[in-house]
């Protein structure tokens, strides 16, 4: 393969790995924006409500961004130090960090610091996203790709189920 359509490759499954991401967090917000105020509280996702689910998206963008800048200086992103099942520990921790804002103001927040990420994302040469920094945990290559298709994952997974409190709502 040349390197001019190996690079156009890699600039195409960037723009695309960057867009799932961004599909993906419109619809939750879009969707968070149509629950009542009586729902802010609810749980309805384990232990969290919808505010603490913003918390959580909040609190990942910015964990996120900084892993990408580590991933870039060839070191394993500082959160991989509370993996657990499910990221729990990790995850109650952002929830209590980010989850102080009142829902709208999440929402806000939520649409702003994964703006501040995509924006830094688009400036990282497309080769980076998957280059092989040698990184490593527990076997598992890490690569900027990798930690976004990931969190696509989660959103994509977020987005339905606030999509079904959403409808409960609206058949009660």
């Amino acid at each position: 393969m040349t390197q001019s359509r190996s690079k156009a490759l890699a600039e195409k499954k960037k723009a695309k790995v960057i867009a799932d991401l961004v599909k993906a967090r419109k619809k939750i917000l879009a969707t968070a924006s149509l629950l009542s105020s009586d729902q802010w509280a609810v749980v309805f996702l384990g232990v969290w409500s919808p505010q603490d689910l913003l918390a959580h998206l909040v609190g990942w963008d910015r964990t996120n961004l900084k892993a990408a800048k580590e991933l870039l200086a060839g070191q394993l992103p500082s959160f991989y130090a509370y993996h657990d099942h499910d990221w729990q520990t990790y995850n109650a921790r952002l929830v209590k960090k980010y989850g102080k804002s009142g829902f709208v103001e999440l929402i806000s927040l939520a649409a702003q610091t994964h703006q501040k990420l995509v924006d830094f994302l688009v400036k990282i040469p497309a080769e980076e996203f998957d280059q092989d920094q040698r990184v490593r945990f527990k076997g598992y290559k890490v690569t900027i790709g990798r930690l976004l298709q990931a969190e696509t994952r989660d959103e994509q997974t977020h987005y339905t189920q606030i999509k079904e409190l959403a409808r409960r709502r609206q058949t009660s």
